[in-house]
């Protein structure tokens, strides 16, 4: 019966060691909890990816499944990160990194010693959420819940960029629309505003309206540099945001969120109104906007 024991147990030590050291998919895992969604956790990463020299972002399944990649003296570390919301406002992190070139090596001195991989793992995690510790005291959303994007008549700048690259977009545009109204004598009828007309979630990348809404009157100017248009009015999920506009996307996160956790369907093209002008500066926190998420049409269903 001892006999029969050892063999069982020898045979799962082997069976154990094979799967570490040949078939495990990382060779280090790094966790850590967060007052975040998945969405603000992508956009950190990224971005501080995109501050590195050597760091770079690799490729996106979903929103909370992600990869980038590290480049540190003659290796590449793969960090595959993988992030759970917990509930409304608490997300887990799991980051898988993994070292190609040394693997086997890595997994073998990992159990008895601190090796250079497991602090640069470390330390590069702790990189990224430092600075999402420090991103997520500069903003705020409240979602107020199901309301009405009003009917508008406005005159757009059509523009594509990036998400981060919307507020550029804006300060670019913004005198240009001010002088064309004023000019023109054209009568406001709301605050400025934006209808992204297509948000692509893998590449940050968005296509939108820049918009000033005016009364509409018979006769109005034209000028190929703008386009008039009407924006319907529909129902739709809202926020509030305050914060700076580079990132009131973290609103769009946070309206999908919680339109999963109730069941809607809706249009990921985000719609929002500002109600503080970024070109006078001021606190931050004090910048508001309304976020708006379209709830789908049955019809689009």
């Amino acid at each position: 019966m001892f006999k029969k024991i050892t063999v069982v147990l020898s045979a799962l030590l082997i069976v154990g060691a094979i799967w570490y050291l040949f078939i495990m998919p990382q060779d280090y895992i790094v966790r850590f909890q967060t007052k975040a969604l998945p969405g603000t956790v992508n956009q950190i990463a990224k971005f501080w990816a995109d501050q590195q020299n050597n760091a770079h972002f690799q490729e996106q399944k979903s929103l909370s499944d992600f990869t980038t990649t590290l480049i540190v003296n003659d290796t590449t570390l793969t960090l595959n990160w993988k992030i759970t919301p917990m509930n409304d406002s608490i997300s887990r992190v799991k980051v898988a990194i993994s070292d190609n070139e040394h693997s086997l090596k890595n997994r073998i001195l990992l159990p008895f010693t601190t090796t250079y991989f497991e602090k640069r793992s470390k330390r590069t995690v702790k990189d990224v959420y430092t600075l999402l510790k420090s991103h997520l005291s500069n903003f705020k959303t409240t979602i107020v819940g199901e309301e009405v994007i009003p009917e508008k008549y406005c005159v757009c700048v059509p523009l594509k960029g990036t998400q981060l690259g919307k507020v550029k977009g804006m300060m670019e545009n913004y005198s240009r629309l001010s002088n064309f109204v004023a000019k023109n004598s054209i009568k406001p009828d709301g605050r400025p505003l934006i209808e992204v007309q297509d948000w692509n979630t893998k590449n940050d990348s968005i296509t939108y309206n820049f918009c000033f809404p005016i009364i509409k009157m018979d006769s109005l100017p034209q000028d190929h540099d703008f386009v008039y248009k009407k924006i319907q009015k529909r129902k739709a999920l809202k926020a509030i945001y305050n914060g700076n506009y580079l990132t009131s996307d973290r609103a769009w996160y946070a309206l999908m969120h919680y339109a999963e956790k109730k069941g809607l369907k809706i249009n990921e093209k985000p719609f929002e109104v500002f109600h503080t002008n970024p070109n006078m500066g001021g606190n931050e926190l004090e910048w508001k906007a309304e976020i708006f998420m379209p709830i789908q049409d049955q019809k689009e269903e």
